[in-house]
């Protein structure tokens, strides 16, 4: 049976053409950039040129990248070092309802350590209104943190709107821009943003590193201690391999955004269309036009999602319903709930995320399968009644 992967949101696969650019770095050039010899020299010179590729990419300067060991250490590093950095200046900060799940993990922990959080509520679509946003700014702001998309239901914020908020308010603004790499032009100095969390598997690379984008005049606590790399704020040495691979991978979602973008449009537009048409009482999450190129969140009435996924792996495609990071709990989603549906539509979903190497094969197997499997699990559903 051939397997088909339209779960990209949570995983991608590395790009063949970063693996081949990373090899050397294994067993070649293997140095460490700390070291004063040669071999070491040639470390810190792939450490440098890397830091420039992804600088590049998002229109900012070399010195404001700082490696981490993924986006959740770069997230962490970016709130919760700011906010510690900070304290004296204030300790209340923003975020969104629909952030992830990790942003929203970490506004507790700073809770308990005395900051105070507020939260944005969101449309039916999960698009964050700015102006709520500005009706939650008191003296003691000190952070706002709104994603650049949802990874679930694939809506894009108005980042823009809100980076201008922030700087005419003097308020540093964090953003995540996971959900939005390789499907939306990131500019750092265009939307106002401060610091960004960036994970490398996003663009294709490998997994287990990411980066911190950090404006330069602003400043934040190291949250790794030891002996002083990436400007004594990520302490350890650097995974020089997992860091070519990363600009490898951010040259050429430059050179290829555009076409392939067009590519997932298509995609995603044919899914919603042929879905929303052929099942009854079918509902699309997410905004109806401004979300992610790749991204067709769905619901469906009168089932829950983990049928829907297992059905699916048993036909040979793999799907999510939703967040792969809170997949492990019966919860349902955060995201869902916040714009407004009820704790069993919330459970109904089913979240399809196409990528780089999807064929129009494998968009006509998953729609052929939506239709069977949501009218076979309805069958067997106590509460599904046909309207």
């Amino acid at each position: 049976m051939k397997q088909v992967y339209l779960d990209y949101q949570s995983a991608k696969p590395v790009d063949p053409r970063v693996v081949e650019g990373m090899a050397r770095y294994f067993t070649e050039d293997f140095g460490n950039p700390s070291s004063l010899h040669k071999v070491g020299d040639v470390a810190t010179d792939a450490l440098e040129e890397s830091r420039k590729k992804i600088a590049k990419y998002i229109n900012a300067d070399e010195d404001e990248i700082i490696f981490t060991s993924g986006a959740t250490e770069a997230i962490n590093l970016g709130i919760m070092g700011y906010a510690f950095r900070n304290k004296t200046k204030g300790n209340h900060i923003i975020i969104s309802e629909v952030e992830h799940i990790s942003i929203h993990n970490i506004a507790k922990y700073l809770e308990r350590e005395g900051f105070q959080i507020s939260k944005v509520p969101v449309d039916q679509y999960g698009m964050v209104d700015v102006g709520k946003i500005e009706q939650r700014i008191r003296d003691e702001t000190i952070l706002i943190s709104v994603g650049m998309a949802s990874n679930e239901i694939g809506t894009v914020q108005p980042i823009n709107e809100i980076g201008k908020l922030a700087a005419e308010r003097g308020i540093a603004f964090h953003t995540d821009a996971v959900a939005a790499e390789a499907l939306l032009p990131i500019d750092v100095r265009k939307d106002n943003i401060n610091l960004m969390a960036l994970s490398s598997n996003d663009f294709y690379g490998p997994r287990g590193v990411g980066v911190m984008y950090m404006q330069k005049r602003y400043r934040v606590n190291p949250m790794i201690i030891g002996g002083g790399q990436e400007r004594g704020l990520r302490s350890g040495s650097e995974d020089i391999p997992g860091i070519v691979g990363m600009s490898l991978a951010t040259e050429i979602v430059q050179k290829e955004m555009d076409s392939e973008v067009k590519r997932l449009q298509g995609y995603r537009d044919r899914m919603i269309k042929q879905v929303l048409e052929e099942v009854p009482d079918s509902h699309l999450n997410g905004h109806p036009t401004n979300r992610l190129a790749s991204n067709a969140h769905f619901r469906f009435d009168g089932i829950e999602g983990e049928s829907i996924l297992l059905s699916f792996k048993d036909l040979g495609v793999s799907v999510s319903t939703g967040s792969a990071c809170t997949s492990k709990t019966l919860e349902p989603s955060h995201t869902l709930i916040a714009t407004g549906l009820l704790h069993e539509e919330a459970h109904g979903s089913l979240q399809l995320t196409s990528g780089r190497f999807n064929t129009d094969d494998d968009i006509d197997k998953a729609l052929e399968a939506v239709p069977n499997v949501v009218s076979r699990l309805r069958k067997l559903s106590p509460i599904y009644k046909s309207k």
